[in-house]
């Protein structure tokens, strides 16, 4: 295990992420929505969100365990900040969304880390967060104008957008009620 996080922990930190992004989108969506369309070709925001994948790739690379690969950690250690600056350089459309796709790859781990052997049912509200965090990253990453679309899709109908933002309040209170009572 890379984290030594409890699911307790992970619980209350993936709720609250849910319900600070959702709360905003329900109480004042057209601002959320002006600045949610502006995200995806956002070079400011691709640049810090980048730069914090940065530092937790480097932090997990210089840290865990790599067992036989040890011997590939201080030329990966050089390589990574060569790819930061290239990526800056290079690939500066929709930077914003393949590093917030990194980041949810990134963040998918300790939520999986944390619920892994455990045994209660409710457990799964979690694991299913971390595997929906892995598919939007593998896609944004891989395909960053599909969350351009699908912001424009969700924006396109106010009640379209209550209801997924209404969603992530729901399911983040949920997890952070589990959180607090069962785990």
């Amino acid at each position: 295990m890379i984290y030594d996080f409890s699911l307790q922990a992970m619980g209350i930190v993936a709720g609250v992420v849910l319900v600070i992004i959702g709360v905003p989108g329900l109480a004042r969506p057209g601002l959320v929505q002006n600045l949610a369309k502006r995200l995806p070709r956002s070079f400011l925001a691709g640049v810090i969100l980048l730069t914090i994948a940065l530092i937790w790739s480097f932090w997990l690379l210089k840290t865990m365990e790599m067992g036989e690969f040890a011997g590939f950690r201080r030329p990966l250690l050089i390589a990574l900040p060569i790819g930061y600056a290239l990526v800056l350089r290079f690939m500066d459309e929709f930077l914003a969304v393949r590093a917030l796709g990194i980041l949810c790859l990134l963040a998918a781990e300790p939520l999986l880390d944390a619920a892994f052997f455990r045994y209660e049912a409710s457990r799964l509200f979690v694991t299913v967060f971390a595997y929906l965090l892995v598919v939007a990253g593998l896609f944004w990453v891989t395909m960053p104008y599909l969350l351009r679309d699908q912001i424009n899709w969700i924006a396109r109908n106010s009640n379209r957008w209550k209801i997924i933002h209404g969603v992530a309040v729901a399911y983040g209170i949920i997890v952070l009620a589990l959180a607090i009572t069962q785990y």
